[in-house]
């Protein structure tokens, strides 16, 4: 299954109660009798019977589809799958996507699915779904199109920049962990984090409690790369973490009065002074760049990498009556210091593009050590052995340069 984007926090609000809060305008009547008009004429009269249900759908869809990227209806099975997402668990290709002049842009590849494996990459084009045109179609259906049994195959045709591609996916059960860590050297922390479940934070300060207790961690690099985004509040427990108060985000509606703030709560974590970069890229999105700014607007660490996707909008899910629900962009939300990411993402501090590092063996070391009749240390027997290359930066040029950061950081402090 292909998602789309995830709302930062999913708030189950009925219909009538939030017509209760604040008085509507009036319906325009002539209006809803143009709309009666022209269902009774696509139904008497279109070439190919069409049921009421399909036209009544395909009304709502239109409707949200004028409004922005990020709204959508959602039928009842749609709505079951963007419960079972924010569980980490679902079928099909892996990959997260927005409307983008009628094609289809992913976001981001998720870890470890099939679309990651199959390399695709965040900002890619999808033009075609097997032999269909993507162009134009309503965005519910594309991702009916990519959806399908495990193990069965779909193509999709790839605009990226001026190179077209044809790449077959074999759909599957995708399980996303949402956090992955291990010491990346003595003492420093890698802190991986693909998506934003309802457990995240949790999991993440079990995961850095039990690196502790095998040694005292001097530094943090949370790796938010390539993360969609997902549950809002799980994103600000993770803020947690690492800061004992203050404001992480603030949301506003179209009524300035009913601004929320969702402010780091006082605890016990021992993780307040470590060290600690974050790094961000392109297909880094919504709850993602909650994080970075908040981090970024509290001072509280190094954001590095490249500029963050720039998705900063609310999305709730507003049940239905026919059990299924709309997904409804219903307020932006802000940094610390008032920043709206919309459009502009997180520029990072320190930018970092993504490369590999050629190192010049021509020029051979040549030192002391090598020369004949070399005085000994005094102190030291002669140290022979080589220095070590981690696996986990070897190629990866933009974790490597954090790892020097957060040296530096923690070496100053």
């Amino acid at each position: 299954m292909i998602r789309t984007l995830l709302c930062l926090g999913i708030a189950l609000t009925g219909l009538a109660a939030n017509a209760e809060e604040t008085p509507k305008p009036s319906i325009p009547l002539e209006k809803i009798q143009a709309f009666a008009d022209a269902f009774e004429q696509i139904r008497s009269s279109y070439v190919n019977e069409v049921s009421d249900e399909d036209l009544l759908n395909s009304a709502i869809r239109g409707m949200l589809s004028e409004l922005d990227p990020h709204s959508a209806y959602l039928p009842p099975a749609d709505f079951d799958d963007i419960r079972e997402d924010t569980r980490g668990e679902f079928g099909g290709l892996g990959i997260e996507v927005a409307r983008d002049n009628g094609l289809l842009r992913i976001v981001t590849p998720l870890d470890g699915t099939p679309a990651d494996e199959a390399g695709l990459r965040p900002g890619d084009l999808i033009t075609q779904i097997d032999d269909t045109p993507v162009m134009g179609m309503d965005l519910g259906n594309a991702i009916e199109m990519l959806r399908g049994p495990v193990d069965t195959e779909v193509v999709l045709q790839i605009q990226r920049g001026a190179e077209e591609l044809d790449i077959k996916i074999t759909r599957a059960l995708i399980q996303i962990t949402s956090v992955r860590s291990q010491f990346i050297e003595d003492r420093y922390v890698w802190l991986r984090i693909s998506q934003f479940q309802d457990n995240t934070g949790p999991e993440a300060l079990d995961k850095l409690n039990k690196l502790n207790n095998e040694q005292p961690i001097e530094g943090v690099i949370l790796d938010l790369r390539n993360n969609p985004g997902g549950v809002l509040n799980a994103a600000v427990d993770v803020v947690n973490l690492f800061v004992d108060e203050g404001v992480v985000v603030s949301t506003t509606p179209r009524d300035p009065e009913q601004t929320i703030e969702l402010r780091a709560q006082p605890s016990d974590f021992n993780f307040d002074e470590v060290p600690l970069v974050v790094l961000i890229n392109e297909g880094s999105a919504s709850a993602s760049e909650i994080v970075a700014g908040a981090v970024q607007d509290m001072r509280r660490g190094v954001v590095m990498g490249t500029t963050s996707f720039g998705k900063g909008s609310v999305q709730t899910i507003l049940p239905m009556i026919d059990q299924g629900a709309l997904k409804l962009t219903t307020a932006l939300y802000f940094t610390p210091d008032g920043r709206s990411i919309q459009n502009n993402g997180i520029v990072p501090d320190i930018r970092v593009q993504q490369g590999t590092l050629n190192v010049d063996e021509s020029r051979l070391a040549f030192r002391e050590r090598d020369l004949t009749n070399r005085l000994d240390n005094p102190n030291e027997p002669l140290d022979e052995s080589e220095e070590s290359t981690n696996a986990l930066t070897e190629n990866d040029f933009q974790l490597a340069e954090a790892l020097n950061m957060l040296k530096g950081i923690s070496l100053v402090k």
